[in-house]
């Protein structure tokens, strides 16, 4: 006997319609996202009681690190420096990263629900073992 999705007798139709629903909802979605940023070099990036660490001011280190890296390659404070200093400017450029969500009707945002969620049901359920009498 022929298994359907997940290797139960759930339906392979159910799944394949599933997972094409949970996709076009989740394109829908994510393409209703709009993400801005605010990085700058002037942006405050860390406080320090009442020192406020500017993203400029974190290259000071950095051009510091990469100079004592070229100076000596084994130089552990200049790889410190210089990794420190490059996971400071990620963390400060991720944490300048908004998201909205963009304006839409209330026809576009049910779609976009129904298509999700209701595409999860049904791929879920689609694993599920089906009960067939007889």
């Amino acid at each position: 006997m022929a298994r359907g999705a997940g290797g139960t007798d759930g339906g392979s139709g159910r799944f394949f319609i599933g997972l094409i629903m949970m996709i076009a909802g989740g394109y829908l979605f994510l393409d209703a996202v709009k993400v801005s940023y605010g990085f700058n070099f002037g942006m405050r990036l860390y406080s320090i009681g009442g020192f406020h660490l500017t993203s400029g001011m974190v290259l000071i280190p950095l051009m510091f690190g990469i100079g004592l890296i070229f100076y000596n390659a084994k130089n552990i404070i200049g790889w410190i420096l210089t990794v420190a200093t490059l996971i400071m400017l990620v963390f400060g450029i991720i944490s300048s990263i908004h998201f909205r969500l963009r304006s839409m009707s209330a026809f576009e945002l049910i779609t976009i629900l129904v298509l999700g969620i209701g595409g999860i049901g049904l791929f879920l359920s689609s694993l599920r073992p089906s009960r067939s009498k007889g």
